[in-house]
C-alpha cells in the first residue's frame, strides 16, 4: 500500500486518469458532509452497527471492471478507515492500492473539530457536497 498526502493524491489522479478515488466513508458522510470531486461511493462500514461490507472488494472490483492493476485510491474521513479498506483490496489482489493521508476532513484539532489541520476539504481541493 502506498499513501499520498491529499495534494499528492489528487496530483496523481489528475496524472493517471484510469486511477479510481473511492470514498470508503458511510452513505450519509459521503452525501452530507461532502466528497471530492469524481470519488465514488463504495462504503467500508455502515448501518448502526458500523458493520465491515463484506462484499466491499467485489464493489469496487466492478469499478474498476475487473482490472486489478489499476490504481485505487481510498478516502475516508481521517486517513483510518481507508488503511483497513486498502488492506483488505491488497488481499482480494488489488496491485496499486492507495490510502490518502489525512482523509477527506483531517485530524481533530485541540477543539475536538476537523477541517482545520489537513484533509482534503482543507487543502482545498474540489469537493462537492449533495
Amino acid at each position: 500500500m502506498q499513501h499520498l498526502d491529499p495534494r499528492a493524491a489528487y496530483a496523481f489522479l489528475q496524472q493517471r486518469t484510469d486511477a479510481v478515488l473511492v470514498d470508503c466513508r458511510t452513505e450519509t458522510e459521503h452525501m452530507y458532509v461532502g466528497h471530492p470531486v469524481g470519488a465514488e461511493h463504495v462504503a467500508w462500514q455502515e448501518g448502526l452497527d458500523w458493520e465491515i461490507d463484506p462484499a466491499f472488494a467485489d464493489k469496487v472490483k466492478r469499478l474498476v471492471k475487473g482490472d486489478l492493476n489499476r490504481p485505487v485510491l481510498l478516502i475516508c474521513r481521517s486517513g483510518r478507515r481507508s488503511v483497513e479498506a486498502a488492506v483488505a483490496l491488497e488481499a482480494a489482489g488489488f496491485s496499486s492500492v492507495i490510502n490518502v493521508l489525512e482523509g477527506f476532513d483531517g485530524p481533530l484539532d485541540e477543539d475536538f473539530h476537523r477541517s482545520t489541520l489537513g484533509g482534503w476539504r482543507y487543502c482545498g481541493l474540489p469537493w462537492y457536497q449533495s
